[in-house]
């Protein structure tokens, strides 16, 4: 099962996924650990892109192997959303603006998404795993 958790920088994605990723027993990968080790901070298009299918390709290995795997970053446009193809997208809508201008001109806000977080609380990551605990397990 591949979980996207996607927002703004600055949103919460990394946040709500240390909390949720324990009590999934998932795999996870954070966007900004993933270009670290890829040592690419390139933002345009076509690192965005790049990065996308980076994303997709961890993720697809751990699904392949039959895990959950969470992968939180941005995100920000339906291509690379569409790129990633998640089972189950989690949109962290708490922000209006990211640091990052590039990122908020490009930010297309989804259409569709299995959970719709526009506010921090203390339960979201327990009331998200245990929907999808009840769905998918």
């Amino acid at each position: 099962m591949k979980i996207l958790v996607m927002g703004l920088p600055g949103s919460g994605k990394t946040y709500l996924t240390e909390r949720l990723q324990p009590l999934l027993k998932s795999a996870w990968y954070n966007a900004d650990k993933v270009r670290e080790m890829a040592n690419d901070w390139d933002f345009s298009d076509e690192g965005r892109t790049r990065q996308s299918n980076r994303m997709r390709t961890l993720a697809d290995f751990e699904k392949e192997n039959g895990r959950f795997v969470i992968c939180d970053f941005v995100c920000p446009t339906v291509e690379t959303r569409e790129n990633f193809k998640a089972d189950i997208t989690i949109w962290m809508d708490t922000i209006t603006k990211g640091r990052f201008e590039d990122t908020n001109n490009i930010f297309v806000k989804p259409k569709k998404v299995d959970f719709h977080i526009t506010e921090w609380n203390e339960k979201n990551h327990i009331n998200i795993a245990h929907d999808i605990k009840e769905k998918y397990v």
